[in-house]
């Protein structure tokens, strides 16, 4: 074989070789077909489950309105700001009396209940499924590793993309809302949980182990009490991402605060938007002050 033969063999290879990765890179993963299928089977197949969960939360939400909306809004008021001065003092008990008192002046009670209830329940359930996620994430490499691009990909995805599948696995209404808010808020209560614990001084669980102490005593007497603070940063995150999706989870049917600024965007209402804008401000800073900063 002449050099020239050889040569000749090699460039045919190599433009076979650029052919095939050019035609790879233009070939359409279909991602969102995977997607949508699997979508589909779990539909399809776990339809029982999903109306099992979308009737607790349901009952969950509804139960929690009935009792924020049984006393008389003037009752309710005072109680919350009777819990602010015990947490945080007077000043705060008297803004938290004139912020809640405007929303009841302006007409927005109502949606201020339906959001407190919706945001109640997706904190509660972010957080016992968040927290102790958080503790075995702090304890298993294995763990930590699995689901560390989970969450980096729940914190960077647009929130509007859960929308989708809340609302195709649970239909328009507060489910869905609360479903979706659930996903959005979970990573800083997992996160925080862990950094906390993995922030506790060695020398403390070294002496646990040496007075005989078991995991779970270590767990709650050493590791939790030394990871509160971050825990309740991620408390306090949880609670402003819920916040977050008032407006957003409205776009699938979800009620509170969020439904009549979706209105007034359509309508272009500027006075309704701006009243139910600012009882979304109202309620975040004052749970953000109450459970998070000092006031």
């Amino acid at each position: 074989m002449s050099f020239y033969d050889a040569a000749s063999k090699n460039l045919i290879r190599m433009v076979i070789i650029i052919n095939s990765i050019i035609e790879l890179l233009t070939t359409k993963i279909p991602l969102g077909n995977w997607v949508e299928n699997f979508v589909d089977f779990l539909i399809n197949n776990f339809g029982g489950p999903l109306d099992g969960l979308s009737s607790l939360i349901e009952s969950i939400v509804n139960g929690v309105e009935t009792v924020l909306a049984f006393p008389h809004p003037l009752v309710f008021i005072a109680i919350f700001a009777l819990i602010a001065w015990k947490l945080k003092g007077k000043k705060m008990a008297v803004f938290v009396a004139l912020g809640l008192g405007l929303v009841l002046n302006i007409e927005m009670w109502d949606p201020l209940i339906i959001t407190l209830s919706s945001i109640m329940t997706s904190v509660l359930i972010a957080l016992v499924v968040g927290i102790p996620v958080g503790i075995i994430k702090a304890h298993s490499k294995v763990v930590d590793l699995i689901t560390r691009p989970i969450l980096d990909f729940m914190q960077t995805i647009p929130p509007f993309v859960y929308l989708i599948p809340a609302l195709m696995f649970f239909g328009l209404g507060n489910v869905s809302g609360v479903i979706a808010t659930v996903v959005f808020a979970i990573a800083p209560p997992i996160r925080l949980t862990y950094l906390g614990i993995q922030q506790v001084d060695e020398e403390l669980e070294e002496a646990g182990h040496a007075f005989g102490a078991n995991w779970w005593q270590i767990l709650f007497k050493i590791e939790l009490p030394g990871a509160m603070p971050s825990i309740m940063m991620g408390i306090n995150q949880c609670i402003m991402l819920s916040l977050s999706m008032v407006v957003i989870a409205a776009m699938i049917g979800a009620g509170g605060l969020g439904k009549p600024v979706l209105r007034s965007l359509n309508t272009v209402d500027i006075g309704l938007g701006f009243e139910a804008g600012l009882g979304v401000v109202i309620i975040a800073m004052v749970l953000d002050r109450i459970f998070g900063r000092d006031s």
